[in-house]
């Protein structure tokens, strides 16, 4: 794989760089930290309207600058639409990580991703799952768990979607989400296979 940087053995999505916690460091109660102490998060990113590949390339450019280190970014990926009304095109996906700034909180993130889909052309829906532009989820934000209307951490599907295990799982094959006791390339092995999902551009 060439570009971007690649992750360490991410285990537990804690604070700091991504050299995060290991599982013994969890149940020791402590965390490496980096200055600025910014939590982990991971975001799945997705367009099938308009020239896909290139706003996928474009949002990473823009989530890097939410990050205080260098932007993790997988490799664009072509997906089968899920859950999404006939004739749907194909998706472009991938997955970024990155390190928040400080006083960042995943309300306030979310509301960043929120207005970037909004920039990127997202209109409010008429029809579930329809085609859009882009869409933007939060899959992880450090350990932090919540079940709430407007966000639910970790994402209560990703665990369950090839199309964010496979592109995760270039960034953070070993990265174990809340509430799992697999890792992701774990958790990859055990989904079913999309005989159409191909790469279309290696980690940029």
């Amino acid at each position: 794989m060439g570009g971007g940087p690649k992750a360490r053995a991410v285990r537990h999505a804690g604070r700091a760089g991504i050299e995060v916690s290991t599982g013994a460091e969890q149940d020791t109660g402590t965390k490496r930290q980096e200055a600025g102490g910014g939590s982990v998060a991971f975001v799945a990113v997705g367009s099938n309207l308009g020239d896909s590949s290139k706003i996928v390339i474009d949002v990473f450019r823009r989530l890097a600058e939410l990050s205080q280190s260098p932007l993790l970014k997988s490799s664009l990926w072509q997906t089968a639409p899920v859950d999404c009304p006939p004739n749907s095109p194909p998706f472009v996906n991938a997955v970024a990580g990155l390190v928040t700034r400080a006083g960042e909180t995943p309300d306030s993130l979310l509301a960043k991703l929120q207005a970037l889909e909004k920039e990127f052309g997202r209109q409010p829906k008429k029809v579930l799952n329809e085609p859009r532009s882009l869409d933007l989820d939060l899959i992880a934000f450090g350990t932090e768990v919540r079940a709430m209307p407007q966000l639910t951490l970790p994402h209560p599907r990703a665990h369950q979607r090839r199309f964010v295990l496979q592109p995760l799982s270039e960034i953070a094959p070993d990265l174990v989400l809340p509430g799992q006791s697999k890792t992701v390339a774990e958790l990859l092995s055990k989904v079913p296979e999309d005989i159409c999902m191909r790469r279309l551009v290696e980690r940029p």
